[in-house]
């Protein structure tokens, strides 16, 4: 004779599969907004309702696993990997819905790897990836982010910052150990290349990124007149020489941008 084994009722209100950890991350995730993007521990236990060492705890784990950045006056503010989390949400994205089609016909015409993304701190945040089955960097995906330093879209969107937002957002750390070999590896040698960029208004990838790859970006423009994004096609280097890649990808990747920015409302 078998017993039945009494399971414990649910919480009226709750699921009975409620995982009370998690729920009590995203409750402290969700603090987070436009008005107030950095909390301190001690606020943020009595704002949740928490006990002072139970956030403390939640906000550790966080950190180490890098949804939370911990800042040097010891705020917390969300990391990168939150936005990782909106992949499909970014989809819905005006710019993407707007940019969607424009992209395809530009990978459809050139059969090359197309990309738009934004600039995120120090990183490049893919939001639209259509990709050559050939193409070397193939564990990229929409959400992907990769260093800024080492990209065209991020080199082009770096171009355009104040030169403090530059120095606040890009630091050692920004450069990292994997990268092609032609990578630049420091501000200071970044920085006239930024400035040419910016002049000239794209911005090229010469295997910085990996070897084999090289890329060329444009900006996208907003209905202020703001670069919001950047839009890249990137080659096999075996296949298309640094001339061919300026002489016939980037005018048609600077048009396909324009088209973008003017549905986006830009009248520049």
């Amino acid at each position: 004779m078998t017993r039945s084994v009494p399971t414990k009722p649910a919480v009226a209100g709750k699921p009975e599969y409620r995982v009370e950890a998690l729920a009590k991350g995203l409750r402290i995730l969700s603090l987070f907004t436009e008005q107030r993007p950095t909390w301190r521990v001690s606020d943020i236990a009595p704002a949740v309702g928490m006990p002072l060492p139970t956030v403390y705890r939640v906000v550790m784990t966080l950190t180490a696993e890098g949804y939370l950045d911990h800042l040097p006056n010891g705020d917390y503010r969300p990391a990168v990997r939150v936005l990782t989390l909106g992949g499909a949400a970014l989809r819905s994205l005006d710019l993407v819905t707007a940019a969607t089609p424009r992209l395809q016909r530009l990978a459809t015409e050139t059969g090359e790897t197309v990309n738009l993304a934004v600039l995120t701190g120090d990183k490049v945040l893919y939001l639209v990836r259509l990709r050559n089955s050939d193409l070397v960097t193939a564990n990229i995906q929409v959400g992907s982010t990769l260093p800024a330093v080492h990209t065209s879209i991020g080199k082009l969107l770096l171009s355009f910052l104040s030169p403090a937002d530059l120095t606040e957002q890009v630091t050692d750390a920004s450069f990292t150990l994997n990268h092609g070999p032609n990578a630049k590896l420091s501000l200071d040698e970044l920085h006239g290349e930024l400035t040419k960029i910016r002049n000239d208004g794209w911005a090229m990838q010469d295997e910085e990124l990996a070897y084999g790859l090289r890329s060329v970006a444009a900006p996208v423009y907003g209905r202020d007149g703001s670069v919001v994004a950047g839009a890249n096609l990137a080659v096999q280097s075996r296949d298309w020489s640094s001339q061919r890649i300026v002489r016939e990808l980037k005018p048609v990747v600077a048009e396909a941008c324009r088209d973008i920015s003017a549905l986006l409302g830009y009248t520049g």
